[in-house]
């Protein structure tokens, strides 16, 4: 059995050197056992772990934090390198936060400072309004929205910074888990707008962390010029 774990399990330790991320494990589908490996095989090298679309039972025994909301899993075996500057999360309700969540884990995971502003659907714009300040002094805006989506492309009208659309899959009927915010993501008329796959908060926090380190790189060249 120990060597079929070993055979089934293929870390790649050397991600964070390629693209400045580690590897993080997707949790859907492996077994407590595969899970208990792989936080040894993190815990031989020192590394931290984050195990994302996990449940309770699949982490027993490892010394660790579960969040149940994100249904996040983190091994921290020493502070994250941190990443400068600031990401705003903005959504609609608390339907949307099982996905606001896994995103927001995830950027602290990787080292950032998270920024979570709710309850701003366009139901109610003036919510979204009263936020204006706090947004302008954010890098990235990560907008996570279901029913008809229309949240990102309110935000990208607004504001300057890059955002990231994460729909969800909240929504009666036609939103059709998600697929109707992501339709109306895609064919957003605010200009440059990047869009996720449904759900994927985790995606949409790594991809905030890589614009953060290229600017954070883009600003060291300066200075040494």
């Amino acid at each position: 059995m120990q060597a079929m774990l070993h055979a089934d399990i293929d870390l790649d330790f050397a991600r964070a050197e390629r693209i400045g991320l580690p590897e993080i494990i997707y949790g859907a589908g492996k077994s407590p056992a595969q899970l208990v490996e792989i936080a040894r095989l993190h815990e031989a090298r020192g590394a931290n772990m984050l195990v994302t679309r996990c449940e309770p039972g699949q982490v027993t025994g490892i010394d660790g934090i579960y969040d149940p909301v994100s249904r996040t899993f983190r091994m921290i075996r020493s502070a994250p390198q941190a990443i400068p500057g600031r990401v705003a999360f903005v959504y609609g309700g608390s339907s949307d936060l099982p996905v606001v969540r896994e995103s927001i884990v995830t950027f602290e995971f990787l080292g950032g400072t998270a920024e979570e502003i709710g309850d701003c659907g366009v139901a109610g714009i003036h919510r979204l309004l009263a936020h204006q300040e706090s947004l302008a002094r954010c890098q990235v805006i990560i907008c996570f929205a279901g029913f008809e989506g229309a949240l990102p492309s309110v935000v990208g009208g607004l504001f300057p910074q890059p955002v990231i659309a994460v729909p969800t899959s909240v929504g009666y009927g036609v939103a059709e888990g998600g697929r109707a915010a992501l339709h109306s993501a895609l064919a957003s008329c605010a200009s440059g707008v990047t869009v996720t796959n449904i759900d994927n908060g985790c995606g949409a926090a790594a991809s905030a962390a890589r614009i953060l380190h290229q600017l954070a790189a883009d600003e060291r060249a300066r200075a040494a010029r």
